[in-house]
């Protein structure tokens, strides 16, 4: 035991300096904190990260491990489509649709573009609308094919137009469609609605029509046989040919001797003579049309 009076000298002080104290307090705060536990540790996984993968092998090894991983997933049978089967079109078509699509069988449902390959088929002149669709490893093309409604001559040659005027393919023979209306003249292929309406008037001349001629870009004539042609407005061409309807249903008209019905003026409709006819039936037309 130490002599009572004795002085303690050299004692420790258990509590901490100021200094201590505060930076014991700093290491507490929540943003060093995270720092220590997570940002110095991330700061060093990234900086190995990023000094492994500054080796170009390595890049490239990890390229080659995706792309076999990936190849694995979507190349499994259930995936595989290994043809395409066409419906709706004609052969012509077929074979058109099967050369311009870029697509090598067999080939992974996952590598097909369908929005891209349906933009690609009505594109197609003669394609009007197209849907595809994968079932049981077999790509369907339904096709829905313009239907030719029109023969089209221009001074290039002859066209297929559809109902709407629409391009359908270019043919070498009129003779090839006789059973289609023949239209002539450039611009008749924006024109096809009116077109359309003057031959559901002229139904009755159905046997005797040859064709309608679309004249400047604004009107249509009707060639009939007989070196016939009826003349029509470039307004309100309809009521002028049903005009020359009733005039041949109560007259006869287009069974005389008459080159051009001309219906350009429809208030003054003017007739031209065949070549050789006498005026005197001219006025007798008119006097019957007076009758009338």
């Amino acid at each position: 035991m130490r002599p009572i009076g004795t002085r303690y000298t050299n004692v420790h002080d258990p509590a901490p300096s100021r200094l201590s104290y505060r930076l014991m307090r700093f290491m507490l705060t929540p943003l060093l904190r995270r720092l220590v536990f997570y940002g110095i540790p991330g700061f060093v996984l990234s900086l190995a990260v990023g000094l492994y993968f500054a080796d170009e092998e390595h890049r490239e090894n990890l390229r080659a491990f995706a792309d076999d991983v990936h190849r694995s997933i979507i190349e499994r049978p259930e995936f595989m489509v290994s043809a395409v089967q066409i419906l709706g079109a004609g052969s012509t078509l077929e074979e058109d649709i099967r050369e311009v699509l870029p697509v090598n069988f067999p080939i992974s449902s996952f590598s097909l573009d369908v929005q891209e390959m349906r933009k690609i088929l009505v594109e197609l002149d003669p394609v009007a609308d197209a849907s595809l669709q994968v079932r049981d490893g077999i790509l369907f093309i339904d096709v829905s094919e313009r239907k030719p409604a029109f023969v089209w001559r221009k001074r290039d040659g002859l066209e297929l137009l559809d109902e709407t005027g629409h391009y359908v393919r270019s043919i070498t023979a009129r003779m090839d469609y006789p059973d289609l209306p023949l239209v002539a003249g450039e611009g008749a292929d924006k024109n096809i609605a009116e077109a359309r309406a003057l031959l559901t008037s002229a139904t009755p001349l159905v046997d005797r029509l040859r064709g309608l001629i679309y004249v400047g870009e604004r009107r249509w004539d009707l060639a009939l046989d007989r070196n016939q042609r009826i003349l029509l407005p470039a307004e309100g061409a309809v009521q002028a040919l049903e005009k020359v309807l009733i005039f041949n249903d109560t007259q006869e008209l287009l069974d005389r001797a008459i080159s051009v019905v001309d219906m350009r003026l429809s208030e003054r409709p003017t007739l031209r003579l065949a070549d050789g006819t006498s005026s005197m039936l001219l006025r007798q037309i008119k006097s019957s049309g007076a009758d009338q």
